[in-house]
């Protein structure tokens, strides 16, 4: 069974840092995409931030410059580092990963549990 645990949200001021991780752990043979969505109240869901297996790396237009996604292959584990936080960056965040199982013929996405970001002004 393959599982998804994030961590790192929390409430911070504008202008302030936070950093999120996920991490994969379970029967896996490899990971493709990894990423992050958010969804605020009334608002759709945004894909924020994305990394291929190799490295490459897409942004929603409201986050580059202040936000980086990272991952480490080894550990099954993403990143997102954000910076210069703004109030209308508050929302649930929540990961996901493409992922083959071990025992599975085909990938399939798997998304963790959701971590709360809070951004006072």
């Amino acid at each position: 069974q393959v599982q998804l645990v994030e961590s790192g949200g929390g409430l911070v001021q504008a202008g302030g840092s936070l950093r999120l991780s996920c991490a994969a752990s379970g029967s896996i043979f490899s990971i493709n995409a990894m990423g992050w969505y958010r969804q605020a109240p009334g608002k759709q869901r945004e894909l924020v931030a994305q990394i291929t297996s190799g490295g490459t790396t897409n942004y929603a237009d409201s986050v580059k410059g202040r936000f980086t996604i990272s991952r480490d292959n080894a550990k099954y584990t993403t990143w997102l580092q954000m910076i210069s936080l703004k109030p209308e960056d508050t929302a649930v965040y929540n990961c996901y990963a493409v992922i083959t199982g071990r025992h599975d013929g085909s990938p399939a996405v798997y998304w963790g549990q959701g971590t709360q970001v809070t951004v006072s002004s």
